[in-house]
């Protein structure tokens, strides 16, 4: 079995970090840098379990970006191969992988984020990434495509679990402080401790920003617990509670022009609506784990309460309250493996939109009962023929339906049903204790949501049943390792989808919904790729590539045409000089040739490189200092995009890249 950094060999998780120790038996945390977690056996499982998926995946410790000013998922997953982030304002980010929810112009789709294992997504799938606070994670899961079954995910993008802390791991008191351009603050203070068989662990969290675009102040208040019973030697429990109070104004889409000339301007209809998006959450769960001779169960249940008040182009005001159940049962027994597992998640939403004035509710326009519910089973086997070799079998059937009930008018009231079954093969060659090779081959399923069944405030009951859910079969091969200086990790793909679900913003104006069409045939095939060079202590070179070819195929409007939003082509690195106690790292982000703003290929982005440097030093015992300037040379270029179907460079669908700007902070452990 690899050693953990033979085990990922991704860029994402290059930084070495000490063996596996119990919380009393940890080493002096004041001889190390100053982290949130003080010990490792929390991340030990996990990337043990990467290791043994025949497909992308890698973990993410906090190590990896605590020099960072962490302002959102772009900051933490930055050298995670395969990974596409594009920042558009404050923590509002595109998030994609392999091309998953790939034109979606707001929230996201076709990925499932979940938290210590509990999905954020509401039950009709849709989600609101900016609850998912890196700051706060011991380590994040990245699971690409089907890879990621084993959170009960088969879309086409997998899943990302960000993990927070336990008191066995984290124990004392963490301290973190940032500041920075755009009147940027924010605080962390974090404590966990053990009392005989519990354990312990609360962080909480305030920041406040001006923004680097105008119209775009943030604010916003979390907290995240969990405690721990060790009930017998067999059984253990854990509870947890995470709250959110933000409050995003929204900037809006630029023109090209805009855009390039003036990247702090707002578009005007977003202050003159006083757009923004408001979300006060609770989540609270439990997990109790359960070993008998072989195996392990896990059984939970969960409960998300969430309100949204989103002035845009009109008022939405949707209260949520979504809660489920799963559980997963773990065994293994010589050659074989066996996980089996399933999901159900059932929510109501009281959706309300009023007219907006100004930012405020005018008169009522639509109010709705909306119901929706996902439920999944699924199974996997792992069989080792030799010591080498790994071959996996498995497969996750999906069910789910959407319903709406207005009080306005019976006519738009409705309910749809999807049922899909997506099995997946694959196998897992050791040559050496240091070089791995995969290959699979899967089948992904996603269902609509209420965004793309119920497209527009009336009228809608044509649409009801139009959107199919999208499919897909993806095939995979690739290889992880290390040999002397080098870590890598690569993977290639190619997934052929059937009824892509993709959206375009109407009259060129991201303020208006977008329209959402299945598409017949496209392609998304690409390359994920991770380098690390680490020669000496004080040397070590991280980098990513990814390669994203998607397309329309042989579609009656549009051809062969490339799809929008994502460049061909995106390159990140990373040159660290020194070590834990003073080091240096400049960096880069290049993007050579830009993306197609629209369908019909008229109209293509420029190419950008963004080049920045962190820096970080131990000042004194168990306290560090950290240093985060990006975008040094002010380049202006386009970031974003929200796809249309033809693209005039006057249409307000571009968001530029981050201004430049400076963060520094300390960490400190007591």
């Amino acid at each position: 079995m690899f050693l953990r950094k033979s085990l990922l060999a991704s860029c994402a998780a290059a930084s070495l970090v000490s063996p596996s120790t119990h919380a009393e038996e940890a080493p002096d945390i004041h001889a190390e840098r100053t982290i949130i977690v003080t010990a490792h056996s929390h991340t030990d499982s996990a990337e043990n379990l990467a290791a043994r998926t025949p497909g992308g995946a890698d973990i993410v410790t906090y190590a990896d970006y605590a020099d960072k000013a962490v302002m959102s998922l772009r900051d933490t997953l930055a050298f995670s191969p395969g990974v596409y982030l594009q920042p558009r304002f404050g923590q509002e980010i595109r998030i994609s992988v392999r091309g998953s929810g790939l034109s979606r112009g707001f929230h996201m789709r076709g990925l499932t984020l979940l938290q210590d294992g509990v999905p954020i997504n509401l039950a009709d799938d849709n989600g609101d990434f900016q609850e998912l606070e890196p700051i706060f994670f011991d380590h994040l899961e990245v699971y690409r495509g089907a890879n990621a079954l084993r959170f009960g995910s088969g879309t086409l993008g997998g899943a990302i679990n960000g993990v927070t802390p336990r008191g066995v791991d984290a124990t004392g008191l963490y301290v973190r402080a940032d500041g920075g351009s755009f009147g940027t603050l924010r605080g962390l203070a974090s404590y966990g401790g053990t009392s005989g068989r519990a354990d312990f662990w609360a962080g909480l969290s305030a920041d406040r920003s001006d923004g680097d675009r105008n119209h775009a102040k943030r604010r916003s208040l979390r907290f995240h617990g969990n405690i721990g019973l060790q009930l017998s030697d067999r059984i253990d429990t854990r509870f947890y509670a995470s709250f959110n109070r933000i409050r995003q104004q929204l900037p809006g889409a630029l023109s090209r022009s805009d855009a390039l000339i003036d990247p702090a301007k707002a578009n005007p209809s977003a202050i003159a609506g006083n757009q923004a998006r408001d979300i006060d959450s609770v989540r609270l769960q439990s997990l109790t784990r359960i070993e008998v001779d072989g195996g392990r169960l896990a059984i939970g249940i969960f409960l998300n309460k969430k309100d949204l008040f989103h002035p845009i182009f009109q008022v939405i005001d949707q209260a949520s309250a979504d809660a489920g159940a799963f559980g997963r049962f773990d065994y293994e027994k010589g050659a074989l493996a066996l996980t089996l597992g399933g999901e159900i998640r059932r929510g109501s939403t009281r959706a309300k939109q009023y007219l907006n004035s100004n930012g405020r509710r005018g008169a009522m326009v639509f109010d709705a009962d909306q119901d929706a519910q996902t439920a999944n089973i699924y199974g996997e086997v792992r069989f080792r023929p030799t010591d080498r070799l790994s071959v996996i079998a498995g497969a996750i059937h999906a069910a789910g339906w959407r319903g709406r009930r207005t009080r306005f008018s019976s006519a738009q009231n409705g309910r749809i049903a999807f049922r899909e079954f997506s099995p997946k093969v694959g196998v897992l060659y050791e040559p050496s204790e240091r070089v791995q090779f995969y290959a699979n081959y899967s089948r992904s399923a996603e269902f609509p949501g209420f965004g793309e069944i119920f497209q527009t405030v009336s009228g809608v009951s044509s649409f009801i049943g139009a959107i199919r859910p999208q499919t897909a079969w993806t095939a995979e091969i690739g290889t992880r390792g290390t040999s002397g200086v080098a870590s890598w990790d690569v993977s290639l793909y190619r997934a052929d989808l059937t009824n892509e679900m993709l959206q375009y913003a109407t009259g060129g104006n991201t303020s208006i919904p977008a329209s959402t069409f299945n598409a017949g045939h496209t392609r998304h095939q690409g390359i994920e790729a991770a380098l690390t060079l680490e020669p000496t202590d004080w040397l070590r070179l991280r980098q990513v590539y990814q390669y994203s070819d998607f397309r329309f195929r042989n579609d009656p409007r549009y051809g062969g045409n490339r799809l929008p939003v994502v460049p061909p082509h995106l390159y990140r690195a990373e040159l660290r000089l020194g070590t834990d106690a003073l080091h240096v790292a400049p960096n880069v982000e290049w993007v050579p040739r830009g993306a197609w703003a629209d369908y019909g290929n008229t109209l293509r982005t420029g190419g950008y490189a963004l080049p920045g440097v962190t820096a970080g030093a131990t000042v004194a015992r168990g306290m560090d200092l950290f240093l985060d300037a990006r975008n040094i040379t002010r380049k202006r270029a386009i970031g974003d995009i929200s796809a249309t179907t033809g693209a005039p460079a006057a249409s307000a669908i571009f968001y530029p890249v981050e201004r430049r700007a400076v963060y520094g902070g300390v960490r400190m452990r007591f």
